[in-house]
């Protein structure tokens, strides 16, 4: 362009945007839609600063991206593929263009899968994809490969997503701005400038080990303190009540009283582009506001609850057993509770990085690797104790949900759970 665009941003400062295309994407309809999607689905309803959105960290990743490939050209690394530049850039725009409102909610219950539908609006009859067509009549699959991860240029993909890629690196930092904490804080800057291509792959230097340590103790903080918080965790569940609710009554023939065609659509699998561009969070909150009036009462109830932050109550248990299940089923029904919708049992897990095992013959997440002085590249656990203890499966503990009520009416199937709980 004649004259850079800039955005003012709380996390980078500024975000420059140097290339007609982009920011023609901005302007898309598509794109402009993400304004109206939660970066934190129900995180809003624990960290009531968690207010921002996807359109804001789709800016950042791309910002990232800018500076990591600024960073090669600056440098003339021979590995880097100069020609890449603008696909790179418009896929670390594009990667979230395709989520949903409170979308992981809404994948769980109906299958529908974020990354897909991305490729499925650059793919498809779209505004967005009139301005990719532009460049090239195959750039816009370009692109989509490399969200969906088959494009064949692994350097290209990896800086999108990977284990260190501009995707984490943003949204952990505007996480943790937007809900208060520091956990997600790490040196940004520092990781920028010891990021290499070579041969084919995005390195680290050696001497930028300690910093990628940072990022991923941020990474394993972040989902342990933030992501899988319990009243979050509550929320979701809580959300995800109202949603089978209301897919369970859609296929028994309720007469919804309110059901705008997206979530007609969404109900029958029948979702077109058209459905999904007006499926977003504002939306949503009408139709929950006009569910929470239906006759039906469980769905006013649970819909009710979600947007008067009416949570689900939790315990935490050491052990869990199919006894203390049936025991919890049967207080709630007592308490004329249907247990199918008024109980969950949460254990959270997460994989902070995930160490590639040649042995295993198949390489699912591409290892962090770190380039010495003799041009010898060694994976990050090898070297790293802090990575080492950080890596494989980490469990939370074993939550149960329930209605607070369970336990304030005190019915005797209540109270004999209550002591066994809280007594022992």
């Amino acid at each position: 362009m004649i004259e850079e665009k800039v955005f003012k941003d709380p996390v980078h400062k500024y975000i420059y945007v140097q290339d007609r295309t982009v920011w023609d994407l901005i302007n898309t309809k598509e794109f402009q839609r993400l304004r109206r999607i939660r970066q934190l689905g129900t995180s809003f309803l624990t960290f009531h600063g968690a207010e921002h959105s996807r359109f804001s960290h789709s800016l950042g990743v791309y910002e990232i991206t800018r500076k990591i490939i600024s960073q090669f050209e600056r440098n003339s690394y021979a590995d880097w593929p100069e020609e890449e530049r603008l696909l790179c850039l418009c896929a670390a725009l594009l990667h979230d263009v395709g989520h949903g409102p409170f979308s992981h909610s809404i994948e769980k219950v109906f299958g529908t899968n974020h990354e897909n539908w991305s490729c499925r609006i650059i793919l498809g009859d779209t505004e967005v994809n009139q301005v990719l067509s532009r460049v090239s009549p195959t750039f816009a699959h370009d692109v989509a490969g490399v969200i969906c991860k088959t494009y064949r240029k692994e350097i290209v993909t990896s800086l999108v997503s990977s284990q260190l890629d501009a995707d984490r690196m943003d949204y952990l930092l505007r996480d943790a701005y937007f809900t208060g904490v520091n956990y997600g804080t790490f040196d940004l800057e520092r990781i920028l400038r010891v990021v290499r291509p070579y041969k084919g792959k995005i390195v680290v230097k050696e001497s930028g080990m300690h910093a990628v340590e940072d990022y991923l103790m941020s990474r394993y903080q972040m989902y342990w303190q933030v992501y899988f918080h319990p009243v979050t965790r509550s929320a979701e569940i809580l959300l995800g009540k109202v949603l089978e609710c209301a897919k369970a009554l859609f296929e028994d023939g309720y007469p919804f009283t309110f059901m705008p065609e997206p979530i007609l659509h969404l109900f029958q699998g029948k979702l077109s582009l058209q459905d999904y561009f007006l499926l977003d969070e504002s939306l949503m909150q009408t139709v929950l506001m006009y569910w929470s009036l239906e006759k039906d009462p469980v769905l006013a109830d649970l819909s009710g609850r979600f947007l008067h932050r009416r949570l689900f109550k939790f315990s935490a248990v050491e052990e869990w057993d199919k006894e203390l299940l049936t025991e919890f089923r049967d207080a709630l029904e007592e308490a004329g509770f249907d247990a199918d919708y008024y109980l969950e049992l949460d254990f959270p897990s997460d994989q902070s990085y995930d160490v590639y095992r040649p042995d295993t013959g198949k390489e699912d997440k591409q290892p962090i690797l770190l380039l010495d002085g003799q041009d010898k590249l060694t994976e990050i656990s090898a070297r790293s104790e802090i990575v080492k203890s950080i890596s494989g499966i980490h469990m939370g503990q074993h939550r149960i949900y329930y209605p607070a009520e369970l336990f304030e009416r005190g019915g005797g199937k209540a109270v004999a759970l209550q002591r066994k709980l809280f007594d022992a």
